[in-house]
C-alpha cells in the first residue's frame, strides 16, 4: 500500500529533475509515509528521461510513464493520476516554484478531514503585471460565467484524496482542465497559502503570450455554455438596433431629412457587424470542435513506457 503518490509532468526539465528529488524526498521522508514519485514524461530531447532512469535506481520509490508523443501537459498529469496508488495524490511541477516542501501541510491539512486542499499563492515571484493581470482577469471571467468555482491564485497544485482520484479517472474528458475537473467534483475542499518563487533552472515551457488565454478558454468553455447564451442575447440586441436604424432611414427619407452621411456609417456597420459575426462563428467553432473531439472517443494519451510499475 502506498500513502501518497506525487504526480509530476515533466518535458525537457533535466536541470531541475535531481533538484526536486532531493526536496521531494526530504520532505516525505520526514512524514515517514510510504511514498510514490510519478514523473509522467512528454518525450523529451535533453536527456531528462536517462537522468529519470538513474534515479530509479537509486530509489525504488520513484517511477516514470512515458508517452508515445507530445500530448501536452494537461494529459501527462491525467497520465500520472489514473496510475497512481496512493490513498493521497500530489500534484506538482518539477521547476521549483511550487516548493515540495509545502506537501507536509498540504498532507497534514487534507486528512484532518478534508478531500482536497490546493496550495493557493499569496504572491508570484518572476511574474510580469500583464501575465498576472490576464490570470486574474481569466479566473473572474471563469468564475462569473461558468457553472462551478474555481479559486483564485490556485494552480495545479494539490493534494486530493483517493474518493477524488476515483472520480477524476470516471471523468474521459479530452481536455482536461485538472482545475475545473477537481472543482467539478467537488466534496469538502480547502487551501493552504504559499509563495511562489522564480524557476529554479531552465526555461518555462509555457507560451508566455498565448498560455494564459489557451487555459482561460478551456476552463470557460469546457464547463459553460453561457458563453453562447451571451452572444444569442448580443445576437438580438444588434438585430433590434439594426432595425431601428433602419425606421430612422425610412423616416428619412419620408420627411426629406438628410442627416445620416452615406459611405462612412455603410463602412462601419458592415466591418462592425462583421466583427461580431466572426467573434460568434469562433465561439461555436471552440465548442464544436470540442464535441467533435469528444465524438472520436480517442484516448488522451498513449503510453510508449511504464518503468518501474507492478503490472
Amino acid at each position: 500500500m502506498v500513502e501518497i503518490s506525487v504526480v509530476v509532468p515533466v518535458r525537457n526539465e533535466s536541470e531541475n529533475i535531481k533538484l526536486f528529488l532531493q526536496s521531494a524526498e526530504n520532505t516525505l521522508n520526514k512524514l515517514n509515509k510510504s511514498y510514490e514519485i510519478i514523473f509522467s514524461l512528454d518525450p523529451s530531447t535533453d536527456g531528462t528521461e536517462d537522468i529519470i532512469l538513474n534515479e530509479i535506481k537509486r530509489n525504488k520509490n520513484i517511477k516514470l510513464l512515458v508517452l508515445s508523443r507530445q500530448f501536452g501537459q494537461p494529459a501527462a498529469t491525467m497520465a500520472g493520476i489514473n496510475y497512481c496508488k496512493g490513498s493521497y495524490c500530489v500534484v506538482i511541477d518539477v521547476d521549483l516554484q511550487d516548493p515540495p516542501e509545502l506537501i507536509e501541510k498540504l498532507y497534514t491539512k487534507v486528512t484532518s478531514g478534508h478531500d482536497v486542499v490546493y496550495a493557493k499563492r499569496k504572491s508570484r515571484k518572476g511574474e510580469t503585471f500583464i501575465k498576472k493581470k490576464i490570470s486574474s482577469l481569466g479566473y473572474y471571467l471563469i468564475n462569473k460565467l461558468s457553472d462551478i468555482h474555481i479559486p483564485r491564485e490556485a494552480g495545479d497544485y494539490r493534494i486530493m484524496s483517493r474518493k477524488v482520484i476515483n472520480q477524476l479517472n470516471e471523468l474521459n474528458e479530452s481536455h482536461g482542465f485538472l482545475r475545473g475537473m477537481v472543482a467539478f467534483v467537488g466534496f469538502n475542499q480547502a487551501y493552504v497559502e504559499y509563495d511562489r518563487q522564480e524557476r529554479s533552472a531552465g526555461r518555462s515551457k509555457y507560451n508566455k503570450f498565448f498560455g494564459s488565454l489557451k487555459i482561460g478558454l478551456n476552463g470557460l468553455i469546457g464547463f459553460s455554455s453561457r458563453p453562447l447564451f451571451i452572444m444569442s442575447i448580443i445576437g438580438f440586441v444588434l438585430a433590434f438596433l439594426s432595425f431601428l436604424l433602419g425606421m430612422w432611414y425610412i423616416f428619412q427619407k419620408v420627411s426629406g431629412i438628410n442627416l445620416t452621411p452615406g459611405l462612412t456609417t455603410t463602412v462601419i456597420l458592415i466591418s462592425f457587424f462583421a466583427g461580431v459575426q466572426l467573434l460568434g462563428l469562433g465561439l461555436v467553432g471552440e465548442y464544436v470542435g470540442r464535441i467533435y473531439d469528444e465524438v472520436k472517443k480517442r484516448p488522451k494519451y498513449i503510453l510508449d513506457k511504464k518503468i518501474n510499475f507492478d503490472e
